[in-house]
């Protein structure tokens, strides 16, 4: 992880060795410095915690994550099959997707995903792995695809009526976050769900 000033305020780049602890421990000593506009960069297979941890330390100080700029991350394709011997496959990479999500998308990923804008309502993306949006969920999203119990939804906020984690759903009860759309657009809230004793909890980030 690199911060660096400019002009227009900082610089936060993630890089692959990143996690959620190590971005969480490195700004918890540069709150005051957060407490700007901070462009998020993010370099390669970037961590979706690591990302997640750099959101909520520039929020919680006070500053505003302005643009997040990011290289596309594919999946490699399969060699072709021959008769030499395969190797053990790689874990699944995170892929970045740069844009809004409109509706009538449908896609599915191996691994984790990022989105860097919203997921709007008629949308809706699976992955093996996290989902992270950066803007809100409006769509349906799908995480921990083929059982993953661990994975987690992030958004800002989760204002979708259906998100599902492994082989648990939860759909949005009346008067909830997920069925009243919430949405500030001055500073919207931060939310991320968990699969817990088979249940599904949507906490608010702080």
């Amino acid at each position: 992880m690199k911060l660096r000033g400019t002009l227009g305020g900082l610089n936060l780049l993630i890089e692959p060795g990143d996690t959620g602890s190590s971005v969480q421990d490195a700004l918890s000593v540069r709150t005051e410095l957060l407490a700007s506009a901070v462009t998020l960069e993010l370099q390669g297979d970037a961590d979706p915690e690591a990302v997640e941890a750099a959101l909520h330390a520039i929020r919680a100080a006070g500053g505003t994550p302005g643009r997040v700029r990011a290289p596309r991350v594919n999946v490699p394709t399969p060699a072709p099959a021959d008769s030499a011997p395969r190797p053990a496959p790689l874990p699944a990479r995170t892929e970045i997707l740069t844009h809004t999500l409109r509706a009538g998308y449908h896609r599915e990923f191996p691994g984790s995903v990022i989105v860097l804008g919203d997921v709007n309502p008629g949308a809706e993306i699976l992955a093996g792995g996290d989902v992270i949006v950066v803007g809100a969920l409006r769509g349906v999203a799908h995480a921990g695809l083929g059982g993953q119990a661990d994975a987690i939804v992030w958004a800002r906020p989760i204002a979708s009526t259906q998100i599902r984690i492994g082989d648990a759903v939860a759909r949005a009860p009346e008067g909830s976050s997920l069925s009243n759309m919430r949405h500030r657009e001055d500073q919207p809230l931060a939310e991320i769900a968990r699969l817990q004793d088979g249940v599904i909890h949507i906490d608010v980030q702080k």
